[in-house]
């Protein structure tokens, strides 16, 4: 298998989008993301761990910890890898 790029030259224009400020974004063909699609989203596998982590005391639902909890060991990593999914996306 070749790993080389199908394109030698990108088709982008990179200079006008390190340009754009947020505000020239268009996300009119993009729907705002509801609590009802962020329950149905998938934990991104493989990323990059961070080192430094902070043991903390968080109120959660008792519903939510227990599904969480049945999804077996790793829960709490599955936990930090959503908080840090959601966080990603809106930053």
């Amino acid at each position: 298998m070749n790993n080389e790029p199908t394109l030698s030259n990108s088709h982008t224009d990179w200079q006008r989008l390190d340009q754009m400020s947020d505000e020239d974004i268009d996300f009119s063909d993009c729907p705002e993301i509801t609590p009802e699609m962020f329950a149905r989203a998938v934990v991104r596998r493989n990323v990059p761990v961070t080192k430094a982590k902070t043991q903390v005391t968080l109120p959660i639902d008792n519903d939510v910890f227990e599904w969480f909890k049945s999804q077996g060991k790793g829960y709490q990593t599955q936990i930090n890898q959503l908080l840090r999914a959601y966080m990603e996306a809106h930053q």
